[in-house]
Formats: C-alpha cells, structure tokens, sequence
C-alpha cells in the first residue's frame, strides 16, 4: 500500500505537469475584434496564463524529486505540490469561466499595437474559450492531489538507498 502511495502521488504531480505544459501551448480563447480583423485572434494557454509553463515544468521537476528525497524534503516537496497544484486550478478555472480581458491582452496589444486596460475593453467585442483552460484545471487538481497524498503518507516511504545519501 504505501509503495502505491509514492507511485501514485509521484504519478498524479508528473502527469498533471505534463498535461499543463501541453495545455500551455495550445489555444485557451479566442479573441473577436470590434472592428477591423475578421478572422478571432488566438491567445494561447502560455499568453493567458503566463505563470501556467514555468509552473508545469516546477511540477515535473518536483513529481521527479519526489523519487529520490529524504523524508523532510518529501514534506516540503508535498507543500509545493499543493501551492503549484492550487494555484494552476484556481487560475485556469478563473480563464475558462471568466473568459477575462486581461487574459488577451497580450495578445491584442501585439497583434493591435494598442495597450491599456480601457482601449483592451473598447477593441474586444467577443472572447469564447476552449476546453484547454479546464484541463490545465485538472491537471492543478491532480499536482494538488499527488501533493495531499505525498504529505499524508511520506512518513511510511522508504528512503532513496544508499546511492542518494551523502557520505
């Protein structure tokens, strides 16, 4: 059982990376202008959410870590699964419910040349969303587990071996 718990918390903080990373390059919303463009502007997970690459890489590195650390870093490791995991599901479901301005802004002002909360506001006449922000959402909910599940059971982990532990 506790064999298990390692492989699955390690499982839910890698797959969850990898499904964030991917979602971060794939097209979160898109962007209609009031006037002038006829084709909608695609705003990618990464301009959307620009924290979503670095954190899904922070996930796959830490769900890897997690293999090899001591019981006090197992600890602190699982925290930052929850942070990382918490902060990609509240952020993703804000994008794909909310659909926010700030969200295509980037992508606006680059495409348009204009900048500013208001002039954002008066070029955009609709946003509709994809299903990508929801599975960076899943992919937060399953770092989060995999970061609940390290903590309650790394006590009973086996350590690394002898290979892992400085001489």
């Amino acid at each position: 059982m506790i064999a298990r718990a390692r492989l699955l918390s390690v499982l839910a903080i890698v797959v969850g990376g990898a499904i964030a990373i991917i979602s971060s390059t794939q097209t979160w919303l898109d962007v209609t202008l009031r006037a002038g463009a006829n084709e909608p502007l695609a705003v990618p997970g990464a301009s959307a959410m620009p924290i979503l690459a670095p954190l899904s890489l922070a996930a796959l590195a830490l769900g890897l870590a997690l293999t090899v650390v001591g019981r006090v870093l197992r600890y602190v490791f699982g925290l930052l699964g929850v942070a990382i995991g918490g902060t990609l599901l509240i952020s993703a479901m804000r994008i794909g419910v909310e659909h926010p301005l700030d969200a295509v802004a980037t992508v606006v002002t680059t495409s348009t040349g204009l900048s500013g909360a208001d002039a954002i506001s008066d070029l955009v006449g609709e946003v509709t969303g994809t299903f990508w922000p929801y599975a960076a959402a899943f992919a937060g909910l399953l770092i989060l587990i995999g970061g609940v599940l390290a903590l309650t059971t790394a006590h009973r982990w086996r350590s690394g071996g002898r290979r892992y532990r400085r001489e």
